[in-house]
């Protein structure tokens, strides 16, 4: 990202902002980074004038840029949501004397109902996992303990060992914001994560000296598992049983909150489990078990499909 073109003090308050996201917002490092890359963009695009002198029609000026630029409506929304955290910043800060993106709103968001996997699905793309080889068994693991667990993959590659409790079949992850939540491990899931632990874990690197704070998944270098080898690991595999539908670690999480809504669970139980802030996030999860029994009940009715055809005329 080219800083020649914002001015000292403009640079100054950019890393100020930046220590405000990480520290005293307490936001993931991804979010945080991403913020600070559009605040970057804006400041370049203010062609050295000062953001502190920018009255709400220069930010509306700025918006109709960015909508004539190539970015997707999710990009342009957080784009939105980056300068109004950016100019909330200053307003708290008494940088400036009114905030001129108080009144601007972010667009709202199509709800797209999240892509997800039956149990016989599952079962079918975890049974095609080789367990000969101890990365082939490692894989399994990492995808037993997502879909038994509903954890995200930065919160899979983020375990030591500190965090495992699995007496108590108990694992403890830090979600968004590094905020601390319990998720539970089936029986099944946990018996493959004390296998690899015990046995295929050292066959993966020679080195198997470890610590309480040492990475539970890890390379043949020894060195913690990155997400993007999970994420080519699960390509590989779709590829190669030519699997319909789309495979990645996220879909694992939406098919263990689907699981547990259509089995009877609790909405704010599964929030807790998915660590989601807002209970709206999680209850994008009931339309994918009503459109799930929808689709059961029409296969399975004896006149369903004719009062679905009836409903189209």
């Amino acid at each position: 990202m080219n800083k020649s073109l914002i001015n000292p003090e403009s640079l100054k308050l950019l890393e100020e902002f930046k220590l405000y996201l990480e520290v005293e917002r307490n936001l993931s490092i991804h979010t945080a980074k991403a913020y600070s890359t559009d605040i970057t963009i804006f400041l370049n695009w203010t062609q050295n004038r000062s953001p502190q002198t920018f009255t709400h029609k220069d930010i509306k000026e700025y918006l109709a840029f960015i909508q004539t630029q190539s970015y997707s409506k999710p990009t342009v929304s957080r784009k939105i949501a980056a300068l109004r955290t950016f100019y909330k910043f200053m307003y708290r800060e008494k940088l400036v004397t009114t905030n001129p993106a108080s009144n601007i709103k972010t667009p709202k968001k199509p709800k797209k109902l999240p892509d997800f996997l039956t149990e016989e699905e599952v079962d079918e793309v975890l049974n095609q996992v080789d367990i000969t080889t101890p990365s082939g068994y490692r894989n399994r693991t990492i995808f037993e303990v997502l879909y038994a667990t509903g954890i995200r993959i930065s919160e899979l590659c983020s375990l030591n060992f500190e965090d495992l409790n699995l007496e108590s079949n108990e694992i403890t992850v830090f979600g968004k914001g590094g905020k601390e939540r319990i998720v539970l491990i089936s029986n099944r899931a946990k018996q493959y994560l004390e296998k690899y632990i015990q046995t295929m874990r050292r066959q993966i690197c020679a080195d198997d000296y470890f610590t309480q704070s040492s990475p539970v998944f890890i390379n043949n270098t020894g060195f913690r598992l990155q997400q993007r080898s999970i994420n080519r690991t699960l390509s590989e595999l779709s590829k190669k049983i030519n699997f319909s539908k789309k495979l990645s670690p996220h879909v694992f999480r939406h098919s263990f909150a689907t699981k547990l809504l259509e089995k009877g669970a609790d909405l704010r139980v599964v929030q807790e489990l998915l660590g989601h802030a807002n209970i709206s996030n999680t209850q994008i999860y009931t339309h994918v078990s009503a459109e799930r029994l929808r689709q059961t009940y029409i296969k399975a009715h004896p006149r369903a499909k004719m009062q679905e055809a009836n409903q189209t005329r």
